[in-house]
């Protein structure tokens, strides 16, 4: 009888202390635009299929303004999920991984709520990076810091514009050279992102 008490104990202090709140760290709960989950700097938990490849396309406004007015990262990623449901219109969600192009993609599972618009977000300088996501773990916002000048576009007239990678890159390094000591980088809006760290 004390062996079975003894596993049954082994067993609940293996349960409890096997998963750790850092599991989840890296882990976050994508948005969607026009329903479709968005995966921008980040790849699902779920198996999936590549069934459309599309380029982000002219940034109009960019070109007319002579590289003065530029898309936000959350508008270039509607503007991705525009072209991707044009492309194929039986799409699940869009793979964005870097440069100037996204996948569309089919899931080959069911959902569940633990894997159901759950992703792992690629690190920027050593930073996990949350672009258009939620962290699944708790934390606290620590400083915030926008993108700058987009000297590219302006260079070239908005001929030539940062990719989202690019743009997130600038606002990391902005964030870590601010002299706070953070976990991680989210970008839900506009032309600033905000540093945090993990509780």
């Amino acid at each position: 009888m004390k062996k079975v008490y003894a596993s049954v104990l082994a067993l609940v202090l293996v349960t409890v202390f096997a998963f750790k709140p850092e599991d989840e760290e890296g882990l976050a709960r994508v948005s969607k635009i026009q329903g479709i989950e968005i995966y921008m700097l980040s790849e699902p938990v779920r198996d999936y299929e590549v069934i459309s490849d599309v380029n982000n396309g002219i940034n109009a406004s960019s070109a007319i303004t002579g590289g003065m007015v530029n898309e936000s990262i959350a508008d270039k990623a509607a503007k991705f999920v525009r072209r991707a449901m044009k492309e194929n219109s039986r799409i699940d969600a869009v793979v964005y991984s870097s440069g100037k192009r996204v996948v569309g993609i089919r899931f080959k599972d069911a959902a569940t709520p633990e894997t159901k618009g759950i992703g792992r977000v690629k690190k920027i300088n050593g930073l996990d990076t949350f672009v258009l996501s939620e962290p699944l773990q708790d934390y606290e916002v620590l400083t915030s810091k926008g993108g700058g000048i987009k000297w590219k576009s302006y260079v070239t007239g908005g001929l030539i514009n940062n990719s989202i990678e690019e743009d997130i890159e600038k606002m990391v390094k902005k964030i870590q050279g601010n002299g706070t000591s953070v976990d991680g980088v989210i970008y839900s809006a506009g032309k600033s992102a905000s540093g945090f760290r993990y509780r």
